[in-house]
Order: structure tokens, then sequence, then C-alpha cells
């Protein structure tokens, strides 16, 4: 009497690029408002001491910790809805790009506001990652050129296009630098992340429709 086969293993399931792009999303929204609790109730809003002063040597490190930093509920209500649309929406570029891009936004977008801020100010907030990130769709758009991408670029533009006179300094109580280098750093992510290059070893031809002017 033969034995049955066993049967082959199921491959694992995939998750979908948008219940990813998704969870990311909450998680990252979750974490501020998981922050800002803890900061409010068991620190008495102490945490914000970790904002970045610019050309404080201390506050260097801030870079890191200050765009997950808010000057109360207010404060981080006003960044969430933007944060998770604008976070969701660059996460569908993947898992590893979304990681990379966030990075780039924090260290940089952070240490040009301690190179440039304006001194003796603390400067805290998801708007630097919201800036970030709109400005890194739209140059996912501009490096691309794929339908997709400037249709995603597009669709920024217009939910948070209005927000872009926020890296003027029409507000002395409003860190517009987190604003303008967080945009700034974002493109330079969308360039690094997704500006073709030409193969290794291979000259371009002169003659192929893409080199004509």
């Amino acid at each position: 009497m033969r034995t049955p086969s066993p049967l082959p293993p199921r491959p694992p399931r995939k998750r979908s690029p948008v219940g990813l792009a998704a969870l990311l999303a909450l998680l990252l929204v979750g974490g501020e408002w998981v922050q800002e609790l803890t900061d409010q109730f068991a620190f008495g809003g102490a945490l914000d001491q970790y904002g970045i002063v610019p050309r404080d040597p201390g506050s260097l490190p801030h870079v890191l910790t200050a765009p997950f930093l808010h000057v109360g509920f207010g404060h981080l209500i006003a960044n969430t809805v933007p944060l998770a649309v604008l976070a969701f929406m660059s996460a569908l570029r993947g898992v590893a790009r979304f990681l990379a891009a966030t990075l780039v936004i924090v260290v940089l977008g952070g240490v040009l506001v301690w190179l440039f801020g304006r001194g003796g100010s603390s400067h805290l907030g998801a708007s630097e990652l919201v800036f970030g990130y709109l400005a890194y769709l739209i140059g996912v758009g501009w490096w691309e050129r794929t339908p997709a991408a400037i249709a995603v670029a597009i669709l920024a533009l217009f939910l948070y296009g209005g927000a872009l006179w926020g890296v003027l300094p029409t507000n002395p109580v409003i860190s517009w630098e987190s604003h303008l280098f967080g945009f700034v750093a974002g493109l330079v992510a969308a360039a690094l992340l997704h500006r073709k290059r030409p193969p290794r070893g291979g000259q371009v031809n002169p003659y192929s429709p893409r080199s004509r002017f």
C-alpha cells in the first residue's frame, strides 16, 4: 500500500505593497503619538529639550530626535494627517526606499537646520518629514517620469502644494527652516534613490532618441 506523498509546502504569502505602506505610515504616526503622550504625561514636556538648537555642539545629535518631538498636542495634531498621507504615498515606493528616504530627510534636513537655522531657538516637529516626503514624491515624478510617478507627484501637490508657502519666513514661531531644509533633503533623497544612471562600461549612443535635444 502506497503512502501518499506529502503535499509541497505553500509559498509564503507576500504582503501587498498597499498593506505594507499603510503599516509603515501607521507605525510612524503611532510612534509620534506614543512619544508625545509619554512626553506630556510622564516627563511634563521635558523631552522637547532634544530639539535642534542651531550651532550648539551638544545639540547636533538631536537631528535624530527633533522630527519626532512636538510642542504639545496641537502641534502634533496639525502634522498628523499630512504625515500619514504623505508617508503612505512615499512608502508605496517600497520599504527599503522609504526607510532610506526617511533617513536622508532626517539626517540631511536636520544637519542643514543645525548649520543655518536661527540661533537661540529650538527646532522640532514632524513637519520636517512632511515637507521631506512631499519633495520626495515630486522628485520621484521628475526623475522617473513614468505615468504612475508623475500622477502621484501631481496628487501630492494637489493635496499639500499649498503648504509650500511654509518654506518662507512668514511666522517667527514656526520653524520655516525645518520646512525648507526638509524639502531640500526630500529632493536629494529622490535623486539618490531614483535617478537613472547609465550602465557601467557602456557609452551612451549619441544618436539614440533619448539623447536628442
